[in-house]
């Protein structure tokens, strides 16, 4: 008698982990196909002068960051869109149950003076950050050689908007506690001009130019993300000197979301140096290239803020700790 052959099932390409895909693997990985053809990305025409197909190989395929197969990299979370909804569903209630508790208490009318001084120039242009950090993620995204990265980048872009979203809230809040102020009117002007802004600003229109996908990673997740949420920690603590628990809250639980960039960003640098070792010395150089812009850009924020002395040291420390643990 003939033996019946037995073809292959659902999820071929995690059959060789013999068991049951699960839910995160079966929802993430190799659900895209532009990195499966080195000269047709978007499986589109082959033809020379096809710019996306030029774009993907060039930022792609010849970064200087290689792996054999880099849809083998899992997020250390295990996110997926459901869980995500989920939980940001529940941060999102927390967060109007802050701001109505402040609002019944009028916590916006007896801020000082001094500190609403901070909160117009340091704290509401922070709007135009956010959104070059979710521009960023975007394009993380977009370019990305592999699903499982792809949703990680997915997930950060929609943390980025969340906050973008709250802190254009906030301003119109403050904006009708103090009409006479200049919330809501001035904030493209502060970021454009106000000398706290133009280190930050700098590194982040360079880092959205970064175009080769694994310096782009390196550039926003791994420095210019990460001296940003360090400032906005920094705001934090200044807040509780200034009688602001509600401004402390909204970042304690924003960095919360920075917190989980930051596990699945030192997740990826780990998948890839320990697959080759050439691939440690391409993200430090990059990290090091990055770096200075970034501590100029902390040094000038910090600066601004009311009683900041060493406050610029001791953001720049926790940035150089976050990355020589990713060295271990």
């Amino acid at each position: 008698m003939t033996a019946k052959l037995r073809g292959m099932k659902t999820w071929s390409k995690l059959a060789k982990n013999r068991r049951r895909p699960s839910e995160y693997e079966i929802v993430t990985t190799n659900l895209q196909t532009r990195n499966r053809h080195r000269d047709q990305a978007y499986e589109l025409s082959p033809a020379p002068d096809l710019a996306m197909n030029d774009w993907y190989r060039k930022h792609v395929f010849d970064s200087p960051l290689q792996h054999d197969d880099w849809e083998e990299f899992r997020d250390p979370d295990s996110l997926i869109y459901r869980v995500y909804t989920r939980s940001q569903d529940g941060q999102e209630e927390y967060i109007d149950g802050l701001l109505n508790e402040h609002n019944l208490i009028g916590h916006d009318g007896d801020l000082p003076p001094e500190w609403l001084d901070t909160l117009e120039k340091l704290y509401t242009p922070r709007r135009y950050l956010q959104t070059t950090l979710q521009m960023g993620a975007a394009y993380l995204l977009q370019i990305a050689p592999a699903s499982t990265i792809t949703a990680c980048g997915g997930f950060q872009e929609g943390d980025e908007f969340r906050w973008l979203q709250r802190i254009v809230y906030r301003t119109r809040e403050l904006q009708i506690a103090h009409p006479d102020r200049g919330f809501g009117t001035r904030e493209r002007d502060h970021w454009e001009n106000e000398p706290a802004w133009q280190g930050l600003r700098e590194l982040m229109e360079r880092a959205l130019v970064a175009y080769d996908w694994g310096e782009s990673f390196v550039a926003i997740n791994l420095v210019a993300k990460v001296a940003a949420d360090e400032t906005l920690r920094e705001l934090a603590s200044t807040a509780r000197r200034f009688r602001d628990p509600l401004l402390a809250s909204l970042a304690d639980n924003q960095l919360q979301d920075c917190d989980r960039s930051r596990r699945w960003s030192a997740g990826l640098v780990k998948f890839c140096t320990d697959a080759k070792e050439e691939n440690k010395a391409v993200i430090r150089d990059w990290i090091d290239q990055w770096t200075p812009l970034a501590r100029t850009a902390i040094t000038a924020y910090c600066a601004a803020l009311p009683e900041s002395e060493h406050s610029a040291e001791s953001v720049i420390a926790r940035m150089q700790a976050y990355h020589r643990s990713l060295e271990t």
